[in-house]
């Protein structure tokens, strides 16, 4: 049975009486894994991470870390958890080595870590540069070097994407896959961006208006999209609609001269594109159009 490293049990959560945030949500973080918390903003994501960290109290003692409640290990569970919840609070007019010195000073760990937490966030050469003069996407791997100077085993990470580029995402994307399989830590990460969980996450967690419409691993979610919607860009279209009909009875020629079919799965486009090939068909793009978008955004609304 796999161990969960974070478990909510009916986590319910209201600011007042008319106001209830979180309803019944119960989560379950495998130990090992990066579990995307996804949903639309105002969803609760943000309120769930305050409770984990402790920075709300609890209502209804829901919350086990560690196999243990949350309020009985408070606070000393944060050695062992490295958190970021909102945006990072950096002393602009020092550099990154000394923001993480006045972590380290501050949480009794030793100076000697510092070095490695920027190593592994990729900061090492700019470790003496003022943060004023950071990139966005720097700051933010300076904060997550924070989160990591005590070595946790957890990692809880509100919106870490939020206002990056597309190469700041990629960078931070690929920092958590590392930190995942090279120092086994478990990250729990929330997101309102599907297509960032997808490409990054082991198990996806979906919350809408304050309750959890889905939780599994991300082939469980792949499943659940069902169909796959394929966009063709090939010479002579309107011919091989005709060849297509037959086999894809949905096949549709767009205005644009491009196909439109829908596939089992995404598994299905090789031999799809294949079997073409062999036909004779002039093959210029495939566009797979996500079905598990689409899903999503029916979940959500």
């Amino acid at each position: 049975m796999t161990e969960n490293i974070i478990q909510t049990q009916g986590l319910t959560f209201q600011y007042s009486k008319n106001r209830k945030v979180l309803d019944n949500v119960s989560l379950n973080i495998p130990k090992g894994s990066i579990y995307g918390f996804l949903g639309p903003n105002g969803a609760g994501k943000s309120t769930t991470m305050r409770l984990l960290t402790g920075i709300l109290p609890e209502q209804n003692n829901a919350i086990s870390i560690f196999g243990q409640p949350l309020q009985s290990q408070l606070p000393h569970v944060f050695d062992n958890i490295g958190a970021l919840v909102e945006s990072p609070a950096l002393y602009l007019h020092l550099s990154g080595y000394n923001n993480l010195k006045y972590i380290a000073k501050l949480r009794n760990i030793p100076v000697s870590k510092i070095d490695e937490a920027l190593a592994l966030v990729d900061l090492a050469a700019d470790a003496k540069r003022k943060v004023k003069g950071y990139s966005l996407g720097m700051k933010q791997r300076l904060a997550i070097a924070m989160a990591l100077l005590s070595e946790p085993q957890l990692l809880l990470l509100d919106e870490p994407v939020n206002g990056l580029d597309p190469n700041g995402m990629r960078d931070i994307r690929q920092l958590l896959v590392k930190l995942n399989k090279e120092k086994g830590v478990t990250i729990f990460v929330s997101s309102h961006l599907l297509a960032e969980i997808e490409r990054m996450c082991t198990h996806v967690g979906i919350i809408s208006k304050g309750k959890l419409q889905f939780e599994g691993t991300i082939q469980e979610l792949a499943k659940k999209s069902g169909l796959c919607r394929v966009q063709l860009t090939l010479k002579d279209a309107a011919l091989w609609k005709d060849r297509l009909l037959p086999d894809y009875p949905d096949t549709e020629l767009e205005s644009s001269g491009r196909l439109m079919l829908e596939l089992h799965n995404r598994e299905a486009i090789p031999a799809f594109t294949k079997n073409l090939i062999n036909q004779g068909a002039e093959v210029y793009e495939i566009k797979i159009l996500n079905g598990l978008e689409e899903w999503f955004m029916e979940l959500v609304n």
